[in-house]
């Protein structure tokens, strides 16, 4: 399905000069990040190479902030100095998550990076019609590249923070996309649109809320960072979903509201520094917190020949939540959330 019928996502050129200049300096970069995601191999699929090529990152990101010493230095696109203006285009371009929004110093919502918004995106496997609902507005860039794909009235986002609804409805406006922008606390779902068929989620879970299985259509399909992997669930009920992990690793801001994560246990002390560094080991540390001592999560760990993500799995029914490898009737299951 191509652009949504009727709808031009640009806006008329420039005159000649600056102005101009800076267009065709943005559509440039645009045009060069998405034929880096597609040699990449993250857009096989045309319909999103197309939403990709119709969407420009910079209009939902009009600045972002950069680790500067102990603080912050904020890029921007109307900034009066070129050189700065040249670095705030550069990170947006860039295939790399920004900062977006701070309170104080401490990092509220992001861009997500492309490359892995691509991947998420095709992994949610949409079909024409699909209902989704999008958990995390954030700018309102993953909103529009489902609008461009789906059609406005297809696509909810909902995010608690209502500085960030409104950013990101207005992000959107501004290429004339104006799906259903929600304030409210994700974890509850958003009951008034319901039923779906897809869910995405772009911040961090500690355990999936039950709330959205009784807001999916049957087969509906939950895409989830959780630990630091994402979770691809199929749902069956209301009362269950189940399925495994994607390969992809998955850093995203933690979700806030009633299902608010914890605080990421820290790492042991006593293991071998090289599986402490270790970006698979950590995944089925974080996963199986709280319910594996980490010594007997090293020795299982080993012992199944080094897992990586695929092969872990999470169950969600009416009675809890558990995390397995493999199986998810064999020997190695955990209680999520403990």
């Amino acid at each position: 399905m191509g652009a949504h019928p009727g709808r031009s996502t640009r806006t008329a050129r420039p005159p000649h000069g600056a102005e101009g200049e800076t267009r065709d300096l943005r559509d440039a970069a645009h045009a060069a990040q998405v034929r880096e995601l597609t040699a990449a191999g993250v857009l096989e699929d045309p319909a999103w190479r197309a939403a990709f090529a119709a969407v420009p990152r910079h209009v939902f990101v009009p600045y972002f902030f950069t680790g500067r010493g102990a603080g912050h230095e904020r890029l921007w696109g109307e900034d009066p100095d070129p050189a700065r203006r040249a670095r705030w285009l550069r990170g947006v371009y860039t295939d790399a998550p920004l900062a977006t929004r701070l309170r104080d110093g401490e990092l509220v919502s992001s861009s997500s990076q492309p490359s892995l918004m691509a991947k998420m995106l095709e992994a949610l496997d949409v079909r024409d019609g699909d209902d989704v609902l999008e958990i995390g507005a954030g700018t309102g860039y993953t909103a529009a590249l489902l609008c461009h794909r789906l059609g406005d009235e297809h696509v909810t986002t909902v995010d608690l923070d209502e500085e960030i609804t409104e950013s990101a409805r207005a992000h959107l406006a501004r290429l004339g996309y104006r799906p259903a922008v929600v304030t409210g606390d994700g974890a509850r779902g958003c009951p008034a649109r319901a039923p779906f068929d897809r869910i995405l989620v772009t911040c961090t879970l500690p355990l999936v809320p039950h709330a959205w299985l009784g807001q999916c259509r049957p087969g509906a399909r939950i895409l989830a960072p959780l630990s630091t992997g994402l979770i691809a669930l199929r749902v069956q009920d209301a009362d269950l979903a189940e399925g495994r992990f994607l390969h992809t690793p998955a850093y995203f801001v933690p979700l806030r509201g009633a299902t608010a994560s914890p605080a990421a246990p820290g790492l042991p002390y006593g293991l071998p520094y090289e599986l402490v560094e270790n970006e698979r080991f950590q995944f089925m540390l974080v996963l199986t917190a709280g319910a594996l001592h980490p010594r007997e999560a090293l020795d299982l760990w080993r012992g199944e020949g080094r897992p990586g993500r695929e092969r872990f799995g999470v169950t969600v029914s009416a009675e809890g939540q558990w995390a397995w490898l493999d199986d998810p009737q064999g020997p190695y299951v955990w209680p999520l959330g403990e």
